[in-house]
């Protein structure tokens, strides 16, 4: 059963203290509105330290960067657009993100995770409990979806509603029509589908899953044998699925202390809510990742209903 809103971090505030219950989730902010700053800086203030946007950017007018998503939608609309910078900038992203862990993208730069982790708590503070049903791969199709329509039209139409771009130029250069989408993701994760956008639909998250696969820096779990049962992690994890392997079922099963799934967006929330501190940022070895379950157990074990408690 799902821990109360009222409860729920309880024990996590009475050892840790607020900033130590709110550590990560703290840091993840001052790093998303920093580097809106940064963007803001130039057309506000005339200091360019990062020049451009979200999906294409020039850091201190010499190092360039590309969104994989755009760079992936120019070759598929017939490499329009596409130059040397242009490689150049999405091999640097490409290769930060592998380093990083991909959907570290997710939890840590793009504005909309704010606008999703607000109607995630407001659902928990109204009590909303259902939540539709949509599959793993739905992010995939998106993805898909958003490369053909690339090559059908010759042109980067997904970035005329991708949420991410919107939210961004809107807060530079004013939301305008962009606050109907934003509005309307909060309301699909407020009323119909818990983490419903970024957990299941949005195809960025999808690449990114894909890019940062190998990543090396991951939450471990090395004191998963400390672990009570309290569940709170997985009420705060956008991925909840993913936690398993690295807790006491994946101890039974001789699974490494670690979370390797592709899924997860490095956020540190389940370090932050755990007054029994399992989780933890560090690295993983490569012996540990040749003892992954495979992303089709993982489905199969949520199917078969061996996470019983997950929310």
């Amino acid at each position: 059963m799902a821990t109360p809103i009222e409860e729920l971090g309880h024990d996590a505030l009475a050892k840790k203290g607020w900033l130590g219950a709110y550590r990560w989730l703290i840091l993840r902010r001052i790093t998303q509105l920093s580097i809106l700053g940064l963007f803001l800086l130039g057309p506000l203030a005339g200091i360019w330290i990062l020049k451009g946007n979200l999906s294409s950017s020039l850091l201190l007018d010499t190092v360039p960067m590309v969104e994989p998503i755009v760079f992936l939608q120019m070759l598929a609309a017939g490499a329009v657009g596409i130059t040397t910078t242009t490689v150049i900038g999405f091999l640097i992203v490409m290769v930060f993100y592998a380093l990083v862990g991909g959907r570290a993208y997710c939890a840590w730069v793009c504005p909309v995770n704010i606008v999703t982790d607000t109607a995630h708590w407001l659902r928990r503070k109204l009590g909303i409990r259902t939540s539709a049903k949509i599959p793993d791969h739905a992010r995939w199709w998106m993805l898909g979806f958003v490369l053909v329509v690339a090559a059908a039209t010759g042109s980067l139409a997904w970035e005329l509603v991708n949420p991410v771009s919107l939210t961004h130029r809107g807060i530079i250069y004013g939301m305008g029509a962009g606050w109907a989408v934003i509005l309307g993701i909060f309301a699909y994760d407020l009323l119909i589908a818990r983490h419903g956008w970024c957990g299941h639909l949005c195809p960025m998250g999808a690449l990114y899953s894909a890019i940062g696969s190998m990543s090396a820096i991951r939450m471990r779990s090395d004191n998963r044998a400390a672990c009570d049962d309290c569940m709170e992690c997985f009420e705060v994890c956008p991925e909840p699925r993913i936690l398993p392997p690295a807790l006491k079922q994946g101890m039974k099963q001789g699974l490494p202390p670690a979370v390797l799934s592709s899924l997860c967006t490095n956020c540190g929330r389940c370090a932050d809510i755990c007054a029994k501190d399992v989780f933890a940022f560090g690295l993983v070895l490569p012996r540990e990742r040749m003892a992954s379950p495979s992303r089709e157990g993982a489905a199969k074990a949520v199917d078969e209903g061996t996470i019983k408690q997950a929310p």
